[in-house]
Formats: C-alpha cells, sequence, structure tokens
C-alpha cells in the first residue's frame, strides 16, 4: 500500500512538473528579447539582424532589441551571452566568424560546442573573385596561371588575418594549387578602396559591396564562390565551373542561444525564425545583398556549423594562419 502511494506521489509531483513546465514555455517571453550581435551597427552581420528582428517581434509578441558588442572577431559578444541566464531572452547573432574562431584562438573564454544552441543559420552569402581592369587575367584560369607563373607574384587583399576575405584566398590557394601573397587591412572597406586604387590586384569580396563597382566597370569578376551562379551576376561562372572543384565558400550568419536555454524555448524560437525568413520583405532583402535564405532546424544548423567548423580548422592548420 505505502509502495502505491510512493508511486503516486511521484506520478503527481512529475505532473506538477510538467504542467509547470508548459506554463512557463506558455508565458514566454513575458519581456524583451536582446539580440546581442557580434559585429558593429552598419556591417552585414548588424544588417542582417535589423531585418530579421521586427519579424521575430512579430512572431513572439515581445520587441527584439538589437545591442551591438563587437570585438575580438565576435567574440565580446559571444561571451557575453555564453555567460547570461538561459532563459531565451539574450540570443547571439553571429557570423562565420562562429565556426572558424575555435580554430584561430585556442583559448576562447568560451567553448562554443558546449556554451550554444543553434537556433538556425538565416543565409548565406557567397563571395566574387575580383580583380582590377588593369589586370591581365579575364578568367580565374588566367589569374591562376599568374599565380603559379612566380610563387607570391600575385597579391590578395583582405580585411584582415583570420577574416572570411583572408580566409577564402587561403582556400582558393589550396585548392588551386598557388601562393598568393596576402595582404591584410585593417577593415573591409580599406582593402576594398586599395583594390579599387590599383595598389592590390585581387580581392574575395562580398558581393553587395563590390556589385555597384563590378557594375561600374572598376572591378572585373571572375568567378562567383557558391555552388551555383548568382542571379546577380548571371554570366559569372561559379569557380567549380570555372576549373577548382570543390570551392564553395559562403559568409553567413547564425542565431545561436545559451546551451542550457529550455528545449520548449528553443522550439518557439526556431518557428519564428523560420516565419521571419519566409516573410517576402526579408527574402527580397537577402536576395539584393546576393544571398540565398537558409532557414531549416536547429539539427540542420549544427551539422553546418560542424561542416565549416572543420573545413577552416583544416585551412587555419594547413596554411598556418594566425591572427597575431
Amino acid at each position: 500500500m505505502n509502495h502505491r502511494r510512493d508511486i503516486l506521489s511521484l506520478l503527481g509531483a512529475l505532473a506538477l512538473t510538467t504542467a509547470a513546465s508548459t506554463a512557463m514555455a506558455q508565458a514566454w517571453p513575458a519581456r524583451p528579447i536582446t539580440l546581442v550581435v557580434s559585429y558593429a551597427a552598419g556591417g552585414g552581420a548588424d544588417a542582417m539582424a535589423r531585418v530579421i528582428a521586427p519579424k521575430l517581434s512579430q512572431a513572439l509578441g515581445q520587441p527584439v532589441v538589437v545591442d551591438n558588442k563587437p570585438g575580438g572577431s565576435g567574440q565580446i559578444a559571444a561571451a557575453q551571452v555564453a555567460r547570461s541566464t538561459a532563459d531565451g531572452y539574450t540570443l547571439l547573432f553571429d557570423a562565420s566568424s562562429y565556426a572558424v574562431n575555435p580554430a584561430l584562438f585556442p583559448k576562447l573564454p568560451y567553448d562554443t560546442d558546449k556554451a550554444f544552441k543553434p537556433i538556425g543559420v538565416t543565409a548565406l552569402f557567397p563571395n566574387v573573385i575580383l580583380v582590377t581592369p588593369a589586370f591581365p587575367a579575364r578568367t580565374l584560369g588566367e589569374l591562376i596561371a599568374a599565380a603559379r607563373a612566380a610563387r607570391d607574384g600575385v597579391s590578395f587583399a583582405s580585411s584582415g588575418n583570420g577574416s572570411a576575405q583572408h580566409l577564402a584566398g587561403a582556400l582558393f590557394e589550396s585548392l588551386a594549387g598557388v601562393e598568393m601573397l596576402h595582404v591584410p587591412y585593417k577593415g573591409g572597406g580599406p582593402a576594398l578602396n586599395d583594390v579599387l586604387g590599383g595598389q592590390v590586384p585581387v580581392l574575395f569580396g562580398n558581393i553587395a559591396s563590390t556589385l555597384p563597382h563590378i557594375q561600374g566597370g572598376k572591378l572585373r569578376a571572375l568567378a562567383v564562390t557558391g555552388a551555383k551562379r548568382s542571379p546577380l551576376l548571371p554570366g559569372v561562372p561559379t569557380a567549380a565551373e570555372a576549373g577548382v572543384k570543390g570551392y564553395e565558400v559562403y559568409e553567413w550568419n547564425v542565431l545561436v542561444a545559451p546551451a542550457r536555454t529550455p528545449d520548449d524555448v528553443l522550439a518557439r524560437l526556431s518557428d519564428a525564425l523560420r516565419k521571419a525568413l519566409a516573410s517576402p520583405d526579408v527574402k527580397a532583402r537577402i536576395e539584393a545583398l546576393g544571398g540565398e535564405v537558409v532557414g531549416g532546424t536547429p539539427e540542420a544548423a549544427q551539422q553546418f556549423i560542424r561542416t565549416q567548423a572543420a573545413t577552416w580548422s583544416k585551412v587555419v592548420r594547413e596554411r598556418r594562419i594566425s591572427v597575431e
């Protein structure tokens, strides 16, 4: 009899716990949500966050406030979110550096795999391989031939050591079998300006910031780095079409939460993100920037991130890339 009472008591306790959990999930969110963006206002990650935030707010019924915390290639923002209460009210909106930092920075102030749970990858933005009009190469094959003719004979600019542009160039070197001279700058703006000025002939740039210069004849596009051609540059082949098989590079953004965030809350966030990305004006904005909406499940996002991390870890190791 006592045994039966114990079982009934346990079942009652479990029912209360489940009811409390369900009530908490139904009550969430009860206040504004902070979207901590790992890069400065005005940049690509910030632009995407500000496009998505109002749609998340509509789906969740609470304000979603963008809070820029730039610095340390995203480490400052990520560390803040990793330390925050895992209740769904503080989220991280990061860029592709999220999958690169563990290889570049062996002593991160958090363990990426253990500190966060992905909610979803928002969009993929392919790069474009560009040269100045004065540079003799008119095709990717001709660029490769010029680079092979003399070690470090062709230079490419980037926004800094370990940046997305640097890594895109490093992977290109590996797959094309060339050695180029990397010229790092303190930011994408100065790098682009010097390429436009003719000081450096090659840039692995994003389509959004370089498209006006391509259309104006100030830069020549040799290839895009996505799996398919860009609707914004339909006449430009992919790198694979141009002869560099396996070369596929994107800049991307991801929404993540602290790892201990309740599953019910993560499910609500995932659903809200899918609704935001399905919005016609969000899709139009992403496509105008040369991107493609991803969306999908948290599990798909996790798999994508693991694949990206493996790719860039290999590049960082084999090309001996450091941020010092």
